[in-house]
């Protein structure tokens, strides 16, 4: 029995402990998710090691079995959630004024204007509007919104 082998036959399930935890922490310091399902796949190949005694040849299999099919099937999860949970406008912070109302503050002349909206000044483009009409805005051209007065209800 080699060195390695004996080494591996001593420690028995606590190498996949210590091998998942030492993943999971590098989980931490690096970025994206490879060593989660990695760190993952040792901890149960480690826990299965405690009640099952194995050759560490098979925990071998089992691991690179279950950290490939983990990393297949995390990834397709996290894309999922990912799509799921991201907003969409978060580089286009115009586009979610589009379809809202507000009230001019200044006018519009000669196409354009500005429109103060919570902490931020937008540049604006529309007819000729006085001050204090409603308006709602149309869409986004570039960093300017393009509105439309509001039609009155009834």
């Amino acid at each position: 029995m080699s060195a390695l082998e004996q080494i591996f036959a001593d420690l028995g399930a606590w190498n996949w402990l210590v091998l998942g935890l030492v993943l999971l922490g590098l989980e931490i310091l690096a970025p994206g998710t490879i060593f989660l399902w990695f760190g993952i796949a040792a901890l149960v190949v480690g826990a299965v090691s405690l009640f099952v005694d194995l050759p560490w040849q098979v925990d071998v299999v089992v691991f690179l079995l279950l950290a490939f099919s983990s990393l297949l099937i995390g990834r397709k999860l996290m894309a999922k959630i990912s799509r799921e949970s991201g907003d969409p406008g978060l580089n286009q912070r115009g586009s979610r004024y589009v379809g809202r109302e507000f009230v001019l503050a200044t006018p519009i002349s000669q196409g354009d204007g500005r429109l103060s909206i919570d902490d931020t000044v937008w540049r604006i483009s529309g007819p000729d509007l006085p001050a204090g009409t409603r308006v709602t805005v149309d869409r986004v051209e570039g960093v300017k919104l393009v509105v439309k007065p509001l039609q009155p209800r009834g």
